[in-house]
């Protein structure tokens, strides 16, 4: 298919990924490849945070393969999260989703306005127009987020979906009864 007019296409930027692409080489001369399949093994998916210092996997005593993990900015149960929750409770092996905020999120520290300001300030761009979705309330974002996984008409019946707060500090959960 031909490219539209303003698409074009542009050479790999090497000097800015060239970090990424001598550790990958690094990896792969090492690596034991493991023949995993796109089926999550332990049946979870995970929403969490986008946040650098979540190790989700560590976290939850788990392995590449035993899990689905959806990041986003908050840990928030978006319409893209419930479309990849749709996607893999009925083809991967999702039996089960923990949705799993941070203590110490930017996006639990302030308003809405607040995101755009900051934004604005630094970089002059104006991005009132993107729903941030940072929240006051972690608790009641949870109680909101597990309401749209759990009314979702398109889940299946029986998917558990539960919450709970990491604490960064200590690395440990605090489940939320809702």
């Amino acid at each position: 298919m031909p490219l539209s007019r303003t698409a074009q296409l542009s050479p790999f930027p090497r000097e800015a990924f060239a970090d990424l692409l001598a550790a990958n080489e690094e990896y792969a001369a090492h690596a034991q490849i493991e023949e995993l399949t796109g089926w999550a093994q332990r049946g979870l998916a995970v929403v969490t945070c986008m946040d650098s210092r979540i190790d989700p996997l560590a976290v939850l005593g788990m392995r590449p393969g035993d899990v689905k993990i959806l990041r986003n900015a908050g840990a928030r149960v978006t319409d893209d999260v419930l479309r990849t929750l749709v996607l893999a409770s009925y083809l991967l092996g999702v039996t089960r989703v923990l949705v799993m905020p941070h203590t110490d999120c930017r996006m639990a520290s302030g308003e809405e306005a607040d995101v755009h300001r900051a934004i604005w300030e630094k970089s002059g761009v104006d991005t009132r127009s993107v729903e941030i979705r940072t929240v006051t309330d972690q608790r009641a974002a949870v109680i909101t987020d597990l309401t749209r996984v759990r009314s979702f008409p398109l889940l299946p019946e029986g998917l558990v979906a539960a919450g709970a707060l990491l604490d960064l500090r200590t690395g440990r959960l605090e489940p939320y009864d809702v």
